[in-house]
């Protein structure tokens, strides 16, 4: 048997890179998401390219057993890197954000993490090696209006990441933080979030930068990592403090796009 990475919110962007690149250091891979159809292509093409096993694992993570789901679905192998990608989250005032989208931000970005955290953490402790990285964001540093419940819940990861960092030092067992800034995937277009690529195109970090950035931070037990170096002066630089002000501030800026929304 060999050694098995799982990666969810694999069926294009960050989480693509990630099982290409995991493949490509000769790993097997679990792909899951949604898309059944695009996990097929990916799986099809890492068994071509790298020579590796790819099993295709199509569940919703914003439903409540989904971790059990996942779990009884590789019940067969052994994961060894364990990657939550997948997220969901939108622009707008969260009055205006439905109470049902709310709800599956909160499932996938929060509950499916610790979820899958749970079901496959404690066998890598037990065994005395193994990875979990967990992809946050830049807005889990800071609270932002418009924006609202998806920083909170990267800020959520960003948090119980860097606590099992903590925890499972010198276990043999590493966790990783990503918390990249914008990238160039599908994720505003999946989410309904409009923008002009003319104009903010030059922002975007290549989701395969983010992967490979960040499995170097991996390999070097680092905790958390703000891969691209276009984020760093903002990550480590600007002060968090005083709180309120730095929020009003922040409002101030994603208030346009959140008005951009509405036209």
């Amino acid at each position: 048997m060999g050694s098995w990475a799982l990666v969810t919110g694999a069926s294009s962007g960050i989480g693509a890179a990630f099982a290409r690149q995991l493949a490509g250091r000769g790993m097997d891979v679990a792909v899951v998401a949604r898309s059944r159809d695009r996990l097929e292509a990916l799986a099809a093409e890492l068994r071509q390219e790298y020579g590796v096993e790819a099993l295709v694992v199509a569940e919703d993570l914003a439903v409540p057993d989904a971790a059990d789901r996942v779990a009884a679905a590789v019940a067969g192998i052994e994961v060894e890197v364990l990657v939550n990608n997948a997220g969901i989250g939108t622009f707008g005032r969260d009055v205006s954000i439905g109470a049902e989208y709310s709800r599956d931000t909160a499932m996938v970005n929060v509950v499916a993490v610790t979820g899958l955290v749970k079901r496959f953490l404690p066998g890598m402790v037990e065994r005395g090696h193994g990875s979990v990285v967990n992809v946050a964001s830049m807005a889990g540093f800071q609270p932002q209006p418009y924006m609202a419940l998806y920083a909170a819940t990267k800020a959520f990861v960003v948090n119980y990441s860097l606590g099992l960092w903590a925890e499972t030092r010198g276990s043999g067992v590493k966790v990783l933080a990503v918390c990249p800034g914008p990238v160039d995937t599908g994720f505003p277009i999946a989410n309904g979030i409009k923008y002009d690529r003319r104009r903010l195109g030059w922002l975007l970090a290549a989701p395969e930068t983010i992967a490979r950035q960040s499995l170097k931070a991996l390999d070097r037990d680092k905790g958390y990592v703000v891969p691209d170096a276009r984020n760093w002066p903002e990550a480590h630089l600007l002060p968090r403090r005083p709180r309120k002000l730095m929020t009003r501030l922040i409002g101030m800026v994603l208030k346009r796009f959140a008005d951009y929304q509405e036209r």
